[in-house]
């Protein structure tokens, strides 16, 4: 009785022991997107601040973040961008990064559990952040 109650439980908890982990790495991704955008829009709010020079910079970012798909994640820059400061318009820098993100064990450990679940599919996941620009 003691064998089928485990064997009932197991990918259960196999399942919740899995997502803890993958939830986990997720969220340290999008920290590192989340840095990486912060960090291109401080390039990018400089005088100086150039589109290729402020794509370079987050992808290093991402790339020493250990992020795998650093190279091929869509990296947007924005110089014309706009926020307002004391009700009135700024001219601003945005950087969005659009991030494929792939769980490793999520999705073959749910399919145990519900064989037709979309549990642990690939998603994207975007950061972006917005900076006044500095004047010149």
């Amino acid at each position: 009785m003691a064998l089928v109650e485990a064997a009932m439980v197991m990918p259960i908890l196999l399942l919740i022991s899995v997502g803890i982990f993958e939830f986990g790495r997720a969220y340290q991704t999008w920290q590192v997107l989340t840095n990486a955008a912060r960090e291109g829009a401080r390039t990018s709010a400089l005088p100086t601040g150039v589109s290729t020079s402020v794509e370079t910079r987050v992808r290093q970012y991402m790339q020493d973040g250990q992020l795998p798909e650093f190279a091929t994640a869509g990296v947007t820059v924005d110089r014309a961008a706009s926020i307002t400061v004391n009700g009135a318009a700024q001219s601003a820098s945005q950087i969005t990064i659009d991030y494929p993100f792939d769980f490793i064990v999520l999705q073959p450990v749910a399919r145990l559990v519900a064989p037709a679940t979309q549990a642990g599919s690939s998603l994207t996941m975007r950061a972006s952040a917005l900076m006044r620009n500095e004047a010149q």
